[in-house]
């Protein structure tokens, strides 16, 4: 590695830059969240538009972060994260300027892209221009920059939609985009680490095994499992994926080194946070049409009703972490996990006649769950790496949490819709049969009523399914998951810095 004598004397303004960074695509993230509703009205979105709103840029992040992981280290991670930043500012610019749902895709595909690249420089460089010494520290601030992005995230989210318009989500990206540009110019020094070859025939395969995957749940709903349209995508699906693992396993500079799931820990956690991401990525798409669309919230109150969520997150982390220590990552992981299947079994109990106290418990209890398994589940994954693969592990656990996350919007989000299609009443308007947006438009306070209570009800069901996943995870990581005599620093660091993409 091209690393850098001494102590930089420019190391905490560099800190203050990466957190920038990190902190553009966090708030991005948890922002969107809240303005889907007012976003799909405003430009025609049906829910499917939403939820590919949404999936575009998880999948093409997901699909590209080991990729850009390797060109930062073989072209140098500052030029890296100045493509990227200047790449997520211009789409954010242009996702402004939508009109019509296909435009904000793209833009949120550029977006990704961008994402991709930042994400990876981030933490090389920090790496880089900090010592021993005071690298817990600067990771420490790092993880605390991303949890106040994901706490108020959907606050400020609801707040921009309030006083201006839903475009004002994706501008506040352009000048934080800008000034850690200009910042990373003037104080950031290069750095590059040794060079892997790409593997791109590896990216291709599993963006294309995982999009095809996400497509054909999203469209199994509508169409049914043997549609000319739902049944190739499902094929194309399990002959991308299944070329993938082929490929990484013979290929002598594999994307992921596949090697890693043959350990009991890695694959334990591995799942373990597949499944919680699962549930995660598909509460907050439909949380937030419960809470505007049903209860009645503005933007801003739906906003800050995750509050709880994170809160209870940030608080219970610390414990999290601890209680690894003390009785072990196997019980720890799976007793966050148990508590985050009630939270769900609670969600799924909601009523369209619920005021925000029974939801706000429900949050706190689901943030308690993940800030008690995410350090424990991290930790045993990640203390399986070799030093030598420290930084591919980290990388593909983040892919993993964004994969997860792909899946649990398009699988939540498609039980829902099909939910609410059978609940409704045969005679209703097609259009009202679609979307629960749809059925409000129409001004009939009966049929209005009507739609509520179904999306209510289809939601319990999805919330039920996530509940029952959750919970086998949980009997899933005390039977795979096993605790070493002893528990390398290094994993406690990386627990610490990535717990927060678990939400």
């Amino acid at each position: 590695m091209e690393a850098l004598r001494g102590r930089h004397p420019r190391r905490w303004w560099i800190l203050v830059v990466l957190c920038l960074s990190t902190l553009v695509l966090v708030i991005d993230n948890m922002v969107l969240t809240v303005a889907i509703p007012p976003l799909a009205e405003d430009i025609g979105a049906t829910p499917q538009d939403a939820q590919w709103i949404l999936e575009s840029y998880i999948l093409v992040f997901a699909g590209l972060l080991l990729t850009a992981g390797s060109l930062s280290d073989r072209f140098g991670r500052r030029r890296v994260m100045l493509v990227g930043l200047a790449l997520f500012g211009l789409s954010s610019l242009a996702a402004t300027l939508a009109t019509e749902p296909w435009h904000l895709i793209v833009a949120r595909v550029v977006m990704g892209i961008g994402g991709a690249l930042i994400m990876p420089s981030t933490l090389s460089i920090l790496i880089t221009v900090f010592d021993d010494a005071e690298r817990r520290t600067a990771m420490a601030v790092w993880s605390a920059v991303a949890m106040v992005g994901l706490v108020g995230g959907p606050v400020l989210g609801g707040a921009l939609i309030a006083w201006f318009w839903w475009g004002a989500i994706f501008l506040i990206n352009v000048p934080i985009a800008v000034l850690a540009i200009v910042a990373a110019l003037v104080l950031m020094p290069e750095s590059r680490g040794p060079w892997t070859r790409p593997d791109p025939l590896g990216a291709v395969l599993s963006v294309v095994g995982m999009t095809a995957l996400v497509w054909a749940i999203i469209e199994w709903p509508r169409h049914g499992l043997t549609h000319p349209v739902t049944l190739p995508a499902f094929g194309l699906a399990v002959a991308g994926l299944a070329g993938f693992v082929a490929w990484e396993l013979r290929t002598a500079s594999p994307m992921v080194p596949l090697g890693l799931f043959r350990a009991r820990n890695f694959s334990g956690g591995s799942l373990s946070l597949t499944l919680v991401q699962i549930g995660n990525g598909g509460l907050l798409l439909v949380l937030t049409q419960y809470l505007q669309l049903v209860l009645g919230y503005s933007p801003t109150e739906a906003g800050l009703a995750f509050l709880p969520m994170a809160v209870a997150s940030l608080l219970f982390n610390g414990l999290g972490a601890a209680l690894g220590r003390r009785i072990g990552n196997r019980v720890a992981a799976a007793g966050g996990l148990a508590v985050i299947a009630a939270a769900f079994a609670m969600l799924a109990s909601l009523s369209a006649e619920d005021g925000f106290w029974p939801l706000g418990v429900a949050l706190f209890v689901l943030g308690a769950g993940g800030g008690l398994a995410a350090p424990a589940a991290i930790s045993a994954l990640m203390s399986t790496v070799p030093p030598e693969q420290a930084g591919v592990g980290s990388a593909l656990n983040d892919t993993i949490q964004q994969a997860g996350a792909a899946l649990g919007v398009a699988i939540l989000g498609s039980v829902v819709t099909a939910g609410f299609t059978g609940a409704m009443p045969e005679d209703a308007p097609e259009r009202a049969r679609r979307s629960l947006g749809e059925a409000l438009a129409l001004g009939d306070a009966g049929l209005a009523g009507t739609a509520r209570e179904a999306f209510t009800s289809a939601m319990g069901t999805g919330f039920t399914i996530a509940a029952a996943g959750v919970l086998a995870a949980a009997v899933l990581a005390l039977v795979v998951m096993r605790d070493p005599k002893d528990t390398p620093a290094t994993a406690e660091e990386a627990a610490g810095t990535t717990a927060p993409a678990l939400h």
